[in-house]
């Protein structure tokens, strides 16, 4: 056997393996900025637009960056025909695998796609960030035996993504519930999708590469499907008289509620708050308030002894309550979570480029030593 003693960090837990400027996040607390700004004021104040651009030149617009970025970034968003036709062809899988191929596809159509300097990563990520939503709505279109719906250029970033989903524009509330989402996921630190582009990076592959294997990671159901599988456990209770039962032989089988609990918050993630009174004021709005009152009842009272384990709501919670009650398919979930997420992964990349070293960790062996080969006839 291997010599022991190597100090093992499973999952690089609490390993630091280099710097950013990208956000910082204090567990401990719930505190969490982007580039020096919290999450706090960006959610209640800022829009998506101008996260895309805080994140990818690091700082906040003034207006006339602000009018010089849109015209960029809403020229942006159209895809090559021929991406759609892929979209067709693969139109019965999940909508990850849509958007992890439609990004694929995107690279043969990029004239930077070679290019990992700054400033070509940076138009890229601004490419990329734009081009998701149109390949996300045309996939689900096409799926549902609809034509795909052109950009609208004159509709802000949340806007066109439920205006091309349901060919319809949305009101100024779904308008700015779907904005506040998409800022709320745009960046946070050393994630497990993150990491994964951070790793792509630094091999000196492109950038759709490192994309396309953030949305890989994201996909899977430790990461990014939290919120789908709290709306379903929702679904499941039904009514909030349930849910004492429901969580009760949950939790006796083994089982866990989904949406608590995270990796770096001891405390409440931060970006909790602002979809619980979001998902609050919504479901109010649509005269379905049960299930908010189901999610508060695990939250305050199935929940509430486990945290002082430090086992808080997280993000994913409240999430899929308002994209339940905005009529998106549960599949929808986890992509739209991809689309605020990609400046994210773009900065991540830039900061990886700006000075690289190949992420290359170890593994102690604990296997078998200096076995002695046997010819396959006397085995």
């Amino acid at each position: 056997m291997a010599s022991e003693g190597f100090d093992i960090k499973r999952g690089l837990k609490d390993v630091y393996f280099d710097t950013t400027e990208a956000s910082f996040i204090d567990g401990d607390v719930g505190k969490l900025l982007y580039r020096g700004y919290n999450i706090h004021d960006l959610a209640e104040k800022a829009t998506f637009e101008e996260i895309v651009y805080l994140l990818l030149y690091g700082d906040l617009p003034n207006q006339r960056q602000l009018d010089d970025f849109n015209v960029e970034f809403r020229g942006s968003r159209s895809i090559p025909e021929e991406v759609i036709n892929v979209l067709r062809v693969v139109k019965d899988c999940h909508p990850m695998d849509a958007l992890r191929t439609g990004i694929s596809a995107l690279s043969a159509f990029d004239p930077d796609v070679t290019d990992n300097s700054i400033e070509a990563t940076r138009r890229k990520g601004i490419r990329l960030t734009a081009q998701a939503p149109t390949i996300v709505a045309a996939h689900h279109r096409i799926r549902n035996g609809l034509d795909p719906v052109a950009p609208n250029p004159g509709l802000n970033h949340a806007g066109n993504f439920l205006y091309m989903l349901r060919g319809a524009e949305p009101t100024e509330d779904e308008n700015r519930l779907i904005d506040v989402d998409f800022v709320l996921h745009a960046e946070h630190g050393a994630n497990a999708s993150a990491f994964g582009a951070r790793v792509v990076a630094s091999t000196l592959s492109d950038l759709h590469s490192a994309v396309v294997t953030g949305v890989a990671v994201l996909k899977g159901p430790w990461h990014g499907g939290a919120a789908e599988e709290v709306m379903k456990m929702a679904l499941d209770i039904g009514q909030p008289e349930n849910a004492e039962e429901y969580a009760r032989k949950l939790l006796d089988s083994g089982g866990r509620v989904m949406g608590f609990g995270h990796r770096v918050y001891k405390a409440e993630d931060p970006r909790a708050r602002h979809l619980r009174e979001r998902s609050q004021r919504l479901g109010q709005e649509k005269g379905q308030p049960h299930w908010f009152q189901i999610l508060t009842y695990l939250e305050q009272n199935v929940m509430a002894p486990y945290r002082d384990r430090g086992i808080f709501v997280n993000v994913d919670f409240f999430a899929g309550s308002i994209y339940y009650l905005l009529e998106i398919p549960d599949d929808l979930f986890i992509p739209i979570f991809a689309l605020g997420r990609i400046p994210g992964w773009t900065l991540q990349c830039m900061e990886q480029y700006s000075d690289n070293i190949l992420l290359r960790p170890l593994l102690e062996y604990t296997g078998e030593m200096d076995l002695e080969y046997v010819p396959i006839d006397q085995r």
